[in-house]
């Protein structure tokens, strides 16, 4: 795996101390401060979720360079291309979608048929190789850090995001300048700052992915319930993140 060269904004040594000066921050020096310690092109990754907008935001504030991408996995909700299209109009932006190869949708159309994925776990993680694990890696390639919208209250495999940590996947730090705020939060500074999102936000849909997997949650549930809500309590994780997806499959059995 390469590895990349930090340096931390006190002269600390490394991305340990990067993620302790990040703690006291606002969202935006947050920002600012992972900008300045992390040499290197930096990616971040959209999906157009409420805590993805505040990102949005906080880059364009801050006035860093960073990239701002998306993964068309081709099944979006309308409503997603809807917040999409407002989000450039309003940041004055232009985010660049990932798509999947045409050939490998139609060899997995063929294989597995248009809902094959409902069907077995194994099917909806290529589904979901496919259409965003794929296209990621080559959104990835050449960064030296990903921004990504993860908090700890999402789920329980998400409790131990940490603000500042090596992905040894792509050989980059993945930052998450959100982790440690709440839901509450991230809707109060969304509010406060007049930040467009997703319609389906304010129709039960707390995490939103592609159309056919995804619906409202109920009373009661969590974040991320209603993601493939068929499967699983501890499987809603679709690959993009591995330590997630690992700690997923290691809850599983030891459940079973």
């Amino acid at each position: 795996m390469t590895t990349h060269e930090f340096r931390a904004p006190s002269g600390g040594r490394g991305f340990e101390d990067l993620s302790s000066a990040l703690a006291p921050l606002s969202l935006v020096e947050r920002v600012r401060a992972i900008r300045e310690a992390i040499e290197g092109r930096l990616v971040f990754t959209t999906s157009f979720g409420l805590e993805d907008q505040a990102l949005t935001h906080a880059i364009a504030a801050s006035g860093i360079e960073a990239e701002i991408v998306t993964l068309d996995t081709g099944r979006l909700f309308d409503e997603t291309l809807e917040v999409w299209a407002e989000t450039e109009f309003r940041y004055n932006r232009s985010i660049r979608a990932f798509t999947p190869e045409s050939a490998d949708v139609e060899e997995l159309l063929a294989r597995d048929g248009a809902m094959g994925f409902r069907h077995a776990v194994a099917a909806r993680h290529a589904c979901c190789d496919i259409r965003k694990v794929r296209p990621l890696a080559r959104a990835l390639v050449g960064a030296a850090g990903w921004f990504t919208g993860l908090r700890v209250g999402q789920s329980a495999a998400r409790a131990a995001t940490a603000f500042v940590e090596i992905e040894e996947g792509h050989g980059l730090l993945k930052i998450s300048p959100l982790a440690d705020w709440s839901r509450e939060q991230v809707a109060d500074f969304v509010n406060r700052e007049g930040v467009p999102y997703n319609a389906l936000h304010d129709r039960g849909f707390p995490s939103i992915g592609c159309a056919p997997c995804t619906r409202a949650v109920r009373v009661g549930e969590g974040e991320r319930a209603g993601r493939w809500w068929w499967e699983s309590e501890a499987k809603k994780e679709c690959g993009l993140h591995v330590r997630l997806l690992v700690a997923a499959d290691a809850a599983v059995d030891r459940a079973a």
